[in-house]
């Protein structure tokens, strides 16, 4: 048994990979290699003391439900000896002693109806008088050591030169005339621009990015600084209006006016330039308070009805039913400019009770904002904000832009448009009764059609049932006419052969009106909606003014 012989001892294990004498139970692993970067230790959390009686750890955050109503009758909500916190039908507004008027975030886009209830604590959003709060632990930041000195300069500072910036001067002034200190809006803005100096102060500004972005909060109170911040710099402060106030521009304006004292001298579009005053002095401007955080927006009453004003339930609902099968009239961009919405709403309520707009993409608060201020311009019924869009009912008590029946407007030859009564006597209102194909037009407008028929570039006919060969020949004859008059050019009068006195023939135009002159005076109700200041080219032919015939006579000499 050579065989048995040759196995080895009991207790050996003939297939393990380790040598002998060595136990694979008694071996320990390797210990794990060390962190590449050490484990910081943190120092134990503070514990919170529970009897804190200081009111500053005591104020709710945004995600608390803070719900107080506002009581019937009740203005100021909250007192701090001369500083208030009210509540009006101007929404939350805020008193300080010595204000010229009473702060709010937004001046145009608060809306007028008293809120139900706050989502906050009556506090004002102003730096207080002391600091009544204890310290939190955390020191202050560091200041910076260097400390680079600023200079204002009325001259204009050479390129690249540091620490100096350029100031505007008052102005602009007429010839010797200088800036006199003025307290009132009326005396800082001084005598009325002209033409031709709204013309100067726009034309730098026509493609300049420096300006006031004015969003979805409209006017707010910290913006009142902010463009007496520009109007130190430039004499013309330019404002950008984006989103939802531009549906009423004209509250925008009267706003800006109103807080900032100043006058809108050119208005296109969402951009409105706002001039300071011949007499403005940044010094002695008036400096408000800057609002240190938001305040939370109030509880206002629902948009939304079930039974809308003038209908029951059942028939909102079956108009909501139609609704949803509408089409809308226009598709609102976010951040786009809204000026004729009003518009194009009234004028679709013309052939339909239901009008549907789609605001797909935008906030929930913006076209809910839109559809309140729809609701007191145009003015409507809201149905419902469904699917991001806003459905809207013209109301019982619509009445039609235009009237029931469209009269033809035609004038008798006998009539005399400048006057408004014809050769016999009698004026319009007496003849309204006999002949309701007249229609008695603005003055503008008359204006407008007298001067096109006196430089034939209209004419007046006789006869208004004319057949098409009849009106055809009225035509031609009408553009041999106007085309004679309009190639022809002053004539030029030589009464002797050196030119000593001559007498030039003018030309009866009102052309003379589009140029901008020394007597051209800037209205306070008219706005410039063009942004093209180019000059208006004459239609005299060259060598026919009066300067030509003295550079000619020099010219000989």
């Amino acid at each position: 048994m050579a065989i048995v012989a040759s196995l080895p001892t009991p207790g050996l294990n003939l297939f393990s990979s380790l040598p002998h004498g060595k136990d694979s139970t008694s071996s320990s692993p390797p210990p794990p290699p060390p962190p590449p970067i050490p484990i910081p230790k943190y120092p134990p959390p503070l514990k919170k003391s529970k009897n804190s009686a200081n009111p500053a750890f005591k104020l709710p955050h945004l995600r608390t439900k803070y719900y107080k109503p506002v009581k019937d009758g009740s203005g100021v909500i909250a007192s701090d000896g001369d500083r208030s916190v009210l509540v009006g039908e101007s929404g939350v507004s805020y008193l300080l002693p010595g204000a010229p008027f009473e702060f709010q975030f937004s001046y145009s886009e608060t809306p007028k109806v008293k809120p139900l209830a706050i989502r906050e604590p009556a506090f004002l959003p102003f730096a207080p008088p002391t600091m009544p709060r204890p310290w939190t632990g955390k020191p202050p930041l560091k200041t910076n050591k260097k400390k680079i000195p600023v200079f204002d300069s009325f001259n204009p500072p050479p390129a690249g030169k540091k620490g100096v910036k350029y100031v505007e001067m008052p102005g602009p002034h007429p010839f010797g005339k200088f800036p006199e200190e003025g307290k009132s809006r009326e005396e800082i803005l001084g005598e009325p621009l002209k033409k031709w100096e709204i013309k100067l102060l726009i034309k730098p500004h026509l493609s300049d990015n420096r300006q006031v972005n004015l969003g979805r909060d409209g006017l707010t109170h910290n913006m009142l600084e902010l463009v007496h911040s520009h109007w130190k710099r430039r004499r013309v402060c330019k404002v950008r209006c984006k989103g939802v106030p531009t549906v009423d521009m004209d509250n925008v304006c009267r706003h800006l006016e109103e807080k900032t004292g100043g006058k809108i001298i050119h208005r296109v579009g969402g951009v409105v330039y706002l001039f300071r005053g011949r007499n403005y002095n940044y010094r002695t401007r008036p400096q408000y308070p800057v609002m240190l955080w938001k305040p939370a927006t109030p509880v206002y009453p629902k948009l939304i009805q079930e039974a809308p004003e003038g209908l029951t339930k059942a028939e909102a609902d079956d108009f909501r039913k139609k609704g949803k099968n509408l089409l809308p009239i226009c598709k609102l961009a976010k951040n786009g400019v809204y000026i004729t919405l009003v518009r194009d709403v009234r004028t679709a309520f013309e052939g339909s009770p239901l009008v549907k707009v789609d605001c797909k993409g935008m906030e929930p608060s913006d076209y809910k904002k839109l559809g309140a201020k729809l609701k007191d311009l145009v003015p409507c019924v809201l149905l419902s904000f469904d699917d991001e869009q806003i459905l809207m009912w013209r109301g019982q008590d619509w009445k039609s832009m235009y009237p029931e029946a469209r009269p033809s407007i035609s004038f008798p030859a006998e009539l005399d448009i400048a006057s408004g009564s014809d050769d016999t006597g009698k004026s319009n209102d007496d003849c309204d009764d006999s002949d309701a194909k007249i229609v008695r037009s603005s003055p503008k407008m008359m204006s407008l059609w007298n001067h096109a028929l006196e430089s034939n570039k209209a004419v007046l006919l006789d006869e208004i049932d004319l057949g098409p060969d009849a009106l055809l020949r009225k035509v031609e004859e009408f553009e041999g006419i106007s085309q004679a008059t309009e190639h022809s050019y002053p004539a030029l009068v030589m009464s002797s052969e050196d030119g000593s006195s001559s007498s030039i023939s003018t030309f009866e135009d009102d052309s003379h009106s589009e140029f901008f002159s020394e007597d051209d005076v800037f209205s306070d109700d008219e706005y410039y909606d063009s942004e093209s200041f180019e000059e208006v080219e004459t239609s005299a032919p060259p060598g026919s003014l009066p300067i030509d015939l003295i550079a000619e006579k020099l010219d000989k000499k």
